[in-house]
């Protein structure tokens, strides 16, 4: 439950973020040259974000935010949102994942009702971003503190602080909120289509996709469909899907498959050396050096 790790940049996360009684994770991410980027992606948690160090460019409901160091992101379920770095710098960041179940939203009472789950269905929408001009900034980093001083700590009753501070915050934004039928209505039909196409490459990556097939699933050209991805996604589509291909790969990999030749037909490779080539110009090694890389492998 207390281990660190970087969230996995698959699109509707299927990873499960603390447990079911307490539904609550830290991760520490860490953006460089070699891993550049988290992916387009969206879950049914929360999440609540300290930039620690470096610039990056933070994409949420499709809207591009350069944040800085100090900076606090706040991200209500399901809001696609990805992660870039800037050319030649690294970002270091401090996240907590939270089910909004563990706020009490399947409680009916007024708390519920009016506030987490509007917040959680995206009818009441939070600033994403709370940068240090912002009014409520500075009770939202002594909340952060507080929040990482007590799971950190782990002293008896952290579970009650933790749901206090993340009830405290919420209450903090909602005068800052805006109601949905603020945001742009093309905009958010956009996020809807991106949604779609992203799970429908999650569910068929391994199957040989084109650009026609997915510009389908939106009813776009083709024509439109990619400068629609890139703008959104952040690289063509082809090659998100490449290195979603590579990053199941990896996974693979990592949880004991030592085949190449099988990884790589299951993902979507039918080319083996194209595979060692892709797979080492985003590894920094081969796949057999990456195998000899995993502890008991």
């Amino acid at each position: 439950m207390k281990k660190n790790t970087v969230p996995s940049p698959e699109q509707k996360e299927k990873a499960k973020h603390g447990e079911q009684m307490f539904p609550l994770q830290q991760y520490i991410t860490t953006l460089s040259k070699s891993y550049p980027a988290v992916t387009a992606h969206w879950h049914e948690e929360a999440e609540f974000t300290l930039i620690q160090k470096g610039t990056c460019t933070y994409q949420a409901h499709l809207t591009s935010y350069q944040v800085k160091p100090g900076d606090l992101i706040f991200l209500p379920p399901m809001v696609l949102h990805a992660i870039n770095s800037i050319p030649g710098e690294s970002m270091r960041s401090e996240t907590y994942v939270f089910h909004m179940n563990f706020l009490g939203i399947n409680s009916a009472d007024v708390c519920a009702v009016r506030y987490l789950t509007p917040i959680t269905n995206q009818k009441l929408i939070p600033p994403f971003v709370i940068s240090k001009e912002h009014p409520v900034y500075r009770d939202a980093l002594r909340l952060f503190h507080a929040i990482s001083r007590a799971y950190k700590t782990a002293a008896p009753g952290y579970e009650l602080m933790l749901k206090s501070l993340f009830l405290q915050l919420i209450a903090i934004l909602l005068p800052y909120c805006k109601e949905s039928s603020a945001l742009p209505q093309l905009h958010t039909e956009h996020a809807m289509k991106l949604k779609q196409v992203l799970e429908y490459i999650e569910n068929h990556y391994a199957d040989d996709l084109s650009i026609k097939e997915l510009a389908g699933i939106c009813y776009f050209s083709e024509y439109y469909f990619m400068r629609f991805f890139k703008k959104y996604v952040g690289m063509p589509c082809l090659e998100y899907i490449k290195n979603l291909r590579l990053e199941k790969a990896a996974k693979q990999f990592e949880q004991g498959e030592t085949s190449t030749l099988s990884v790589s037909l299951s993902v979507g490779f039918h080319n083996l050396s194209y595979f060692h080539r892709e797979f080492k110009k985003k590894y920094g090694m081969t796949p057999k050096k990456f195998i000899a890389t995993i502890p008991n492998t």
